[in-house]
């Protein structure tokens, strides 16, 4: 299960994972913005999926339960920016982007929970950011969103270890993407590809329950980590 597959990050995790064979169920709000190749192939299932909507979690888990009969992996990629700073952010902002970014990975986590543990090696992988390990600029309701990530999935991993359950923050830097368009601090070249970031990922989810990585920081630059 794969949500935020129409652009970026999300769209090169599935491109990545298709092209090794998985049979995908793409959570998506726009169907149409989904290459054809995944909406044609047989081993994909195109859902619907609001992040936004604190029942879509429950639908698209049952949906691809009946599909595929189990899940495997599950990698959470929708979400959202916001470029307010402290000194006037809004508390309607902050909760909009809390969320998409925070809530939304938590209900899917809590939904999808009982389907990775009885498959005794079930994998979580959950969009971070370097963001939420450091702070490096003023966009509060980010970076404060992205931290809630990591304790979220800290907290998954602890919980479902025993089941064979790992779980993974991914904290990305610079990823060249929409969201990241507007960036001024690093040029397009330099930022990570998200197919570089996609493949790191594949390799963290096809590792065995005996090699487990907890949070995957990728960074486009040297940067201390104080």
């Amino acid at each position: 299960m794969i949500s935020g597959a129409t652009r970026g990050i999300g769209r090169a995790i599935a491109a990545e994972l298709h092209q090794a064979g998985w049979a995908l169920s793409l959570g998506v709000r726009d169907p149409s913005a989904l290459p054809s190749e995944l909406v044609a192939d047989e081993r994909v299932l195109v859902s619907d999926y609001d992040a936004g909507d604190q029942d879509a979690p429950a639908r698209w888990h049952a949906a691809t339960r009946a599909w595929a009969g189990r899940v495997d992996a599950v990698v959470h990629c929708a979400g959202v920016n916001s470029p307010q700073p402290l000194t006037t952010v809004t508390a309607e902002e902050m909760e909009r982007v809390w969320r998409i970014n925070t809530l939304a990975p938590t209900l899917l986590a809590q939904e999808v929970l009982p389907s990775l543990r009885r498959s005794g090696s079930g994998r979580l992988m959950l969009l971070a950011s370097m963001s939420g390990k450091r702070i490096r600029n003023d966009k509060v309701a980010y970076g404060t969103s992205k931290f809630a990530v990591v304790g979220l999935a800290h907290t998954v991993r602890e919980q479902a270890w025993a089941d064979g359950v790992r779980v993974c923050a991914v904290c990305p830097s610079f990823v060249r993407t929409d969201m990241t368009a507007q960036a001024t601090k690093v040029t397009a070249d330099e930022m990570t590809q998200p197919a570089t970031l996609a493949h790191l990922m594949r390799t963290v989810i096809e590792l065995p329950n005996t090699a487990s990585v907890a949070e995957l920081l990728v960074n486009c630059r040297l940067e201390d980590m104080l």
